[in-house]
Order: C-alpha cells, then structure tokens, then sequence
C-alpha cells in the first residue's frame, strides 16, 4: 500500500541529526515537509505588544529560507503554510490524502493542544522527543522523580556516567513528493518582515555568519569550537559586548537549526585537540540546564504556566506605566535601561543581563512575572519556550527552587560587571 506522510518541522528546523525525519523517511513511499507559520504570533498580547517581534520574524525568515534551499537541492521542497490556524494543516491533508504527521515532540501546553486538536479531528501524529542532550528514557530515574534542584539533578547524571547518543548523520535524500503535490516554489522572505539593524549588537544576525538556518548554524558552531575560545569561556560568559564573550549559539539552538548533541560532540572533540578544563566543563553545565528546563515540562506540564506557577504567592498586580519604563529602557537606572535598549534594539541580551533587567523588573518595580516572559518572549532571538519559562519561575521563586525569589543588586552589578561604564555608555541612547 503506497504511504503519503507529512514531515512537520516545528522547532527542528535542521536535517542534521534529526531523528524524527529520520523516523519518517524510512516509512513512506511519499514525504511532504510543511513547516506551519503561525501567523497569530504576529497579533498583540494581553500587554499590548506583538507575540512575535521583528527581530524573531527576521531570523525565524532566514532559517526556513535556508532549510528551503537545503530541501530543494536534494529534489524535495519545504511548504510553508501561513495561517492563523493549525486548520490550513488539515487543508492539506486532506488535499494531498496524507496518512499520517510525523513532528518532534514538544512539552509545552500549547504545543501539545496543537497535536491534540489534530488527533481530535482523527489524524494521526507521532510525535518523537529530540531536543534534550540526554533523552528522558537515558535519565538514572523516573521523569515523576526528577529532582526539584538543579545541583542534585546534575549529581544524579554524573553520578549514573549518562552517555550522550551519537548525532545522526545528515540525509542525502529524502522521500520522493507525491505525484499531485504542490508545485515547486522555493520559499522567500516573509512579506513585512524586516528589523532596523544596529551595528552594536553583540549577535548581529543580519551578517551572513549570523544569519538563521543549518548551513549557517553548523559553520559558527565549528569555527568557535576550532578556535581556543570554548578554553576561557567561564572566564568570559559574562561579558557584555561583541560576539566573542560567550558561544552565541542559543539561537541556532532555539530554532532547531542546531542540534545540541552535535553541538556536545563539537565540545568533545574540541576538549581532545585542547584540553578539558572548568570552561569546556561549564559549557557542557549549561547545555545539562537547557535539559532540565525541558525535563521540567515532562514533569510538571501545565503547572507550570499557572499564575502562581509550583508556588502559592499571589501574583503582582500588572502596572502598566512601571512596564513601559522597564520596556523602553526608561527606567532612571542606567544599567537596567541599557540593558533593555540593547534587548529591543538587536533581539539579543547576554545571559548576565537578563538577570538582571528580570530581578529589576521583579523586585525593585514589583513587576508581574508574566509580562516580563512574554516580552522576553516577544524580543529574544533565541526564545525557548522550556528555558524562558523555567528561568522566569526560577527568578520570580515560584519554580521547583526552594530557595525564594532571586534578587540581584543593580548597583553592585554594575560595579562588578561593567566598572568603567563602558556598556552603559554604549546603550546610553536607545
């Protein structure tokens, strides 16, 4: 019996090691790769500002060209459905007589009502889990047994020697398209989209080694790791300008552009040619936290979306003129207003500034913790869903953490990090 399957790429916008396209491409007679742009994260939030802002637009634009291109070389072709609704996918199902979905697997509420409201119509979907370093069923323990802190989940995975799996290789052909599918059309840059580019960013995605998508991805991620700066990263992580501070590599990942087990087999290779020290260490300590956000979710699911998250506080009353200061960079404090100036203006922030823009937003205005992930949400580049909503209930004290709500001191910050002013100088002006 001849087998028509869709291959949906959501967060997986790569052909390297990608286990669920590897998946589909053994089961089928005929493949269709659809990529569905949910248009409805380009309408407002709550708050007022747009669910998905330009910088995301731009490189998001960037990637699915660049998967595209990747797919037509190898005589198949990516479909871009633009719709507000995961309806334009039953479209074409029906369209293309499709018998099933094949798509990673995505722990995050809204994701998941996405399948559920396709199986509800009848489709079948198999979903595949890929985008943890370990997979959870490599975990010493039972997903319902996770440790609520960080530092004894990572113990655990010393402890048990978890071993990474091999990256699977990149297919050299896929699945032919089915006989009556859509013509082949390369996809191309999104109409409207475009962002004002700032030369000061310190990921500057509109030169072509930053751009979204594999091909560009994979090349970054092997010229850092060729070079001797993964040897000095923890001594550098919380640097504040230029490209070279930390491994900049969150957004490829975000987007599924970059595998993050051939981004530890890059780290591997590079600590045998180098050397391995506390700062090839700490790379592979953060990659561990980025599993754990998504562990999280396997856990605790749609509790973690709650107001009060795994807590039981109230939630801070929304002040909308404290968060437009907070938004512009307006706030007085000029080592948070530099801070979110950079943030709006490139879609990017190092991982020390977050903090603390976050614990300002949090503590000193009492912020709604909410709002703040939605615009980080809004304007990061590399927004995860797993990560931003792990980091923001970490910080606000309603995540698994016992500790409490994290409070970083700005003007000891400021001192520490950026002592001669020379960030805040940079973003003195919006």
């Amino acid at each position: 019996m001849v087998k028509t399957m869709i291959y949906w790429f959501r967060n997986d916008l790569r052909l390297h090691d990608n286990p669920a396209l590897h998946y589909a491409c053994q089961q089928v007679d005929y493949l269709l790769p659809v990529y569905w742009l949910n248009t409805a994260q380009h309408q407002n939030t709550i708050w007022g500002f747009v669910r998905q802002g330009q910088h995301r637009q731009v490189f998001l634009s960037q990637a699915l060209q660049d998967l595209s291109q990747q797919l037509s070389d190898i005589d198949s072709q990516l479909t871009v459905l633009v719709s507000d609704t995961i309806t334009a996918l039953t479209k074409f199902i029906e369209d293309y007589q499709v018998d099933e979905i094949v798509c990673e697997e995505i722990a995050a509420p809204e994701e998941q009502a996405q399948v559920d409201y396709l199986r509800s119509l009848g489709v079948k979907v198999t979903c595949i889990w890929q985008s943890s370093l370990y997979a959870p069923t490599q975990l010493p323990f039972d997903i319902v047994q996770l440790p609520t802190v960080f530092s004894q989940f990572r113990q655990k995975i010393e402890k048990a020697r978890c071993q990474v799996v091999a990256p699977i290789e990149t297919p050299r052909v896929l699945p032919p398209l089915p006989p009556n599918s859509p013509q082949k059309t390369p996809f191309t840059a999104l109409d409207n989209v475009s962002a004002q580019l700032d030369s000061r960013s310190a990921f500057p995605y509109f030169f072509s080694k930053c751009h979204g998508g594999e091909r560009h991805a994979l090349a970054f991620a092997q010229a850092y790791f060729a070079s001797l700066l993964p040897q000095h990263y923890k001594q550098t992580r919380n640097g504040l300008i230029g490209l070279d501070y930390s491994s900049k590599l969150s957004p490829w990942l975000a987007t599924g552009a970059l595998s993050v087990r051939y981004v530890y087999q890059l780290l591997k290779l590079h600590e045998q040619q180098h050397g391995a020290n506390d700062s090839t260490y700490w790379l592979w300590f953060e990659l561990l936290w980025r599993d754990y956000f998504r562990f999280l979710h396997l856990r605790y699911g749609k509790q973690l979306y709650r107001k009060s998250g795994l807590g039981h506080a109230s939630i801070a009353p929304f002040n909308a003129a404290n968060f437009s200061q907070w938004q512009t960079g307006t706030t007085g404090h000029s080592w948070i207003d530099a801070g979110m100036r950079e943030l709006a203006a490139t879609g990017y922030l190092s991982n020390r500034m977050r903090q603390n823009v976050a614990s300002y937003w949090l503590n000193e205005l009492q912020g709604n913790w909410q709002a703040g992930a939605a615009w980080f949400e809004s304007m990061l580049l590399d927004y995860d869903v797993y990560s931003n909503q792990g980091n923001w209930l970490y910080l606000a004290g309603i995540g698994t953490d016992p500790r409490g709500q994290r409070w970083f001191n700005p003007q000891k910050q400021a001192q520490q990090y950026d002592p001669q002013g020379g960030y805040q100088a940079l973003w003195g002006q919006a």
